[in-house]
């Protein structure tokens, strides 16, 4: 026996008994499953817990959270545990039909006002000539390809007269899509902030506004010829564009007064967050009144509502959580288990799924096609189009109003459903499998020792707080810019993204209008450029932000990185200290990025630990006697870059540099068990520096680790900054113990060791890794004693812009 989901608006009317709306509680006989309110509970509970198991199953097969949510709705539905009537009537009961359906609705247009929250509209202005075009062809191909499968099958096949009549509304539901849809996929992905991602959010603003323009039209033109009142069609147009402008020139400028109203860095007062819930209820109210779907006014809303902080990030921190978890998939549940596999027949079945085959072929055919003549590589291209035929939850709303308003039939609206799920599930993996973004590894060597003494450095410095502007400028003063060497210095600071889906770097530029949000780096760029008026001629500062998730916000630096040709990255260590030795912040978010530049950099790489002996003012330094530098030298391609960015800072009139060499006491002939490039470079100091007081070499000998780290620790607090590669290697098996510190593992073993938490250390500590080879990861020559300096950068797989 089946039984048909209470959900289905076309049973019919169904004769209830009224039931009480709360329980007593089973002690006075009640039972909870006989109670709306406790009814409506369980069936929250067991939706979430349901879809969650099934997301946590298939994550690690590359699936995406709406095909978790769509399976979870078939299972709970009457094709899997819908058939046994106990289930059935106990969870989802006829009289709890009406509150269910209201839940699960307010939850999907809380879901899709806080999508459109996140978009940025100006990405449809931003988007350019090839994100137009394809978005274009994404709608109007696949379009033309159902429409006409659809009429030959009318024309060809004898078919079910329901499908036959449903057939065209069904090819025209199938060739739909939706940037809300989109931005979830790519969202869940992690590649939203990807070269692929922003073209595939921008494409698909282009093709969903088309396909939302498609579906309001055709809405308002069935139901004028269904009432027969062709006047309707002017009337539901113009009211149409009224909720649009209601929004636009009023309850937009209310959302930017209350920006306004708050001061910067503070948070925005609940009653302004409250504010924003009543628009939403209004707009869903006018939408109803208006005869369109109560959606349609949030969802319009939400893309109007100024994005990031204070208000964007505000309401998403809000409600994003709660809904996603909670509120949305009863949602999937009610709507999806209206599904039912046993009136499928294989004819309906086969028909329907080749018009979703060739919808999909469409949209992946009509992102790939002006993706490769504007050339975009052929995987990466397929991979666009792929993304782009996506479906999702706007997809399964407009197929359940069709449903409702009888366009479509149960059949073809199940067998959609199953059409949604098996593309969708194929979409995410093959994708991961195909999508390779871009590598910032570079072919040519990006280092301060293959750049040439008298040639322009380019060092690149990333920044998250304002306290840490001050260590910055003096460890920029300590890199001595000079005439004869200038310093071209790029500052990003980078800012975590909220309330908003796509990420920007911003070029402070004289002139140039700022986002609201970029605003926030003013202080610290101004300091900057103070000290470049100081240093005129011999310093110039380009200050970027970059606003995107920490998750992949080492892709701005590192591209930016590549692109300016930057032989150093700097980046502050995720502890800070004092000079009593206290912890000011501890933040596992950044030293996530710190690891993923390291991983990634282009060039070579510092992590600067600020101990707070980096004097806190340029002027001070400038009138210091000296500043004593220690570099630890064990041998390797980090400390050889370590030593000649010291190099470069001993040629300073105010720095003393200590160099100290450890080797293996045991070896006789040290020379002929050095690497030879250690041995050159080490020896090229010397003769370079003889005679000068300033510069010292000493040459340690150790017999074992201990007593390395015992050397260190006696000299650690004579010095206000410690420069030390990351990894070491040396021909004695002596050196090899130190790899059992770790404590932070990015420091490697002796910045480990001077940076950890029982260290006594009181020295700023500066560990640097050299460049990674894109070759076979290590540089085998050293232009910085002979051969050529800076060689143009290789720039990898970069799309060319339209």
């Amino acid at each position: 026996m089946n039984f048909s989901s209470p959900f289905n608006p076309n049973e019919g009317f169904t004769c209830t008994t009224l039931i009480k709306m709360k329980s007593k509680g089973i002690f006075y006989g009640d039972s909870p499953f006989k109670m709306t309110t406790q009814m409506l509970l369980v069936q929250i509970c067991i939706s979430s817990l349901c879809i969650s198991i099934l997301q946590f199953l298939l994550t690690p097969f590359g699936q995406t959270a709406f095909t978790a949510q769509m399976i979870g709705g078939i299972i709970l539905g009457p094709s899997v545990l819908g058939k046994n009537p106990a289930f059935w009537k106990s969870i989802f009961p006829d009289s709890s039909i009406y509150f269910s359906q209201t839940y699960a609705l307010f939850g999907c247009m809380m879901f899709l006002f806080l999508i459109g929250v996140k978009m940025d509209l100006h990405m449809i202005r931003k988007s350019g000539k090839r994100g137009v075009v394809i978005g274009f062809c994404n709608f109007f191909l696949p379009l033309v390809i159902v429409v006409g499968l659809a009429h030959n099958f009318r024309k060809t096949e004898t078919l079910d007269p329901s499908i036959s009549n449903s057939i065209y509304c069904v090819a025209s539901l199938m060739s739909l899509s939706s940037s809300h849809v989109i931005t979830c996929l790519l969202t869940e992905m992690k590649i939203l902030n990807s070269e692929l991602g922003r073209l595939a959010l921008s494409s698909s603003m282009i093709s969903g506004m088309c396909s939302w323009i498609l579906a309001l039209s055709s809405y308002i033109i069935f139901e004028s010829s269904n009432n027969g009142r062709h006047d309707d069609l002017l009337e539901l147009s113009f009211s149409f564009v009224s909720l649009v402008l209601v929004i636009v020139c009023i309850l937009r400028p209310i959302m930017h007064w209350m920006i306004d109203q708050t001061a910067e860095g503070k948070s925005i007062k609940e009653s302004y967050v409250f504010s924003i819930f009543l628009m939403i209820l209004v707009t869903a109210l006018i939408g109803e009144i208006i005869g369109q779907h109560f959606l349609v006014g949030p969802i319009i809303l939400g893309m109007f509502v100024p994005d990031g902080p204070p208000l964007g990030s505000a309401i998403i921190e809000k409600l994003e959580t709660f809904t996603s978890a909670i509120l949305l998939p009863l949602f999937y549940v009610v709507n999806v288990s209206r599904t039912n596999l046993s009136i499928i027949s294989m004819k309906n079945l086969l028909t329907l799924a080749v018009i979703a085959l060739g919808a999909s072929a469409g949209k992946i055919v009509g992102s790939m096609l002006p993706a490769m003549y504007y050339k975009m590589p052929l995987d990466d291209a397929l991979s666009l189009g792929l993304v782009m035929s996506a479906q999702g939850i706007c997809e399964v709303v407009i197929s359940g109003r069709a449903l409702m308003l009888g366009y479509i039939d149960d059949e073809s609206y199940s067998i959609m459903i199953l059409c949604m799920i098996f593309f969708t599930a194929l979409i995410a993996p093959l994708v991961k499998k195909l999508y390779k973004p871009r590598t910032y590894k570079s072919q040519k060597r990006r280092t301060i020792l293959h750049s040439r003494p008298d040639s322009e450095l380019r060092l690149l410095a990333c920044i998250f707080r304002e306290n840490c502007t001050s260590s910055l400028l003096n460890l920029l003063e300590v890199s001595n810019p000079s005439f004869e060497s200038p310093i071209c210095f790029y500052l990003v600071h980078l800012l975590v993204l909220d309330g908003r889906s796509t990420s920007m770097l911003v070029s402070h530029r004289p002139g140039k209008k700022m986002p609201a949000r970029a605003s926030s780096s003013e202080h610290i760029i101004k300091a900057f450029k103070l000290y470049q008026q100081q240093n005129v001629g011999t310093l110039t500062v380009n200050p970027f932000t970059s606003i995107a998730p920490f998750v992949t916000i080492h892709q701005d630096v590192c591209e930016l990185a590549l692109d300016k040709r930057v032989a150093m990255v700097i980046v502050p260590f995720h502890k800070r200290f004092t000079m009593e030795h206290t912890d000011s912040f501890a933040n596992s978010t950044i030293r996530t990025v710190n690891r993923n530049i390291l991983e990634n950099s282009p060039c070579s790489v510092g992590i600067l630990v600020d101990r707070g002996t980096l004097p806190s003012n340029t002027l001070l330094f400038a009138s210091r006697t000296s500043y004593r530098i220690l570099l630890v030298f064990i041998g390797g391609p980090d400390d050889r870059e370590a030593l000649a960015y010291a190099m470069r800072m001993a040629e300073h009139p105010n720095v003393n540099l200590t160099v100290i060499q450890f080797v293996d006491s045991s070896l006789k002939d040290q020379k002929h068990n050095q690497r030879g490039l250690d041995f050159d470079l080490i020896n090229e100091f010397k003769l370079a520096n003889v005679g000068s007081k300033s510069l010292v070499f000493k040459e340690e000998r150790v017999a074992d680790v201990l007593e390395i780290i015992a050397r260190i620790q006696g000299l650690e607090n004579k010095y206000e900054l410690v420069l030390v590669g990351r990894s070491h290697v040396n021909d004695s098996a002596i050196f090899g113990g130190l790899t059992e510190w770790n404590e932070f593992p990015e420091l490697g073993c002796i910045g480990d060791m001077l940076a950890s938490s029982d260290s006594k250390c009181k020295a700023s500590l500066l560990v640097v890794q050299q460049q990674i080879f894109a070759g076979d990861g290590k540089l085998e020559s050293s232009p910085f004693i002979e051969g050529p300096a800076f060689a143009v950068v290789d720039m990898g797989k970069a799309w060319p812009h339209s």
